[in-house]
This record gives C-alpha cells, sequence and structure tokens, in this order.
C-alpha cells in the first residue's frame, strides 16, 4: 500500500510540473488517503504485537 501511495505522489508531482493541475490534485488526494491508511494500519500492527508480546518457539 505504501507503494501505491509513493506512485500517486510521482505522479502528483509530474503532473505538477507538467501542469495538470486537476489530475496532479486528485493524485495527491489519493496519496494522501493512501497514506493515512498506511499509517493507521501500522499503528495498529504496533499496538497488536506489543501487546501479544513475543512469545518462545514451540517444540
Amino acid at each position: 500500500m505504501l507503494g501505491w501511495a509513493i506512485f500517486f505522489f510521482i505522479v502528483a508531482i509530474v503532473a505538477a510540473v507538467f501542469g495538470f493541475g486537476g489530475i496532479a490534485g486528485m493524485a495527491a488526494g489519493v496519496a494522501k488517503l493512501l497514506f493515512a491508511v498506511f499509517i493507521v494500519l501500522f499503528v495498529a500492527t504496533l499496538v497488536v504485537s506489543l501487546l501479544r508480546g513475543r512469545r518462545p518457539p514451540s517444540p
């Protein structure tokens, strides 16, 4: 998912250089949304892993 956010960020930068405002704005909006989703999933995974702790390997 982070890859998609980076992809849309690059598309927004390229579109902004060429002056396509609508496309740049849309790509930037999608990149922001995907970045926010990625951050939420990262924090959720971090909290779950901290709460579960590290278990010893099964024999």
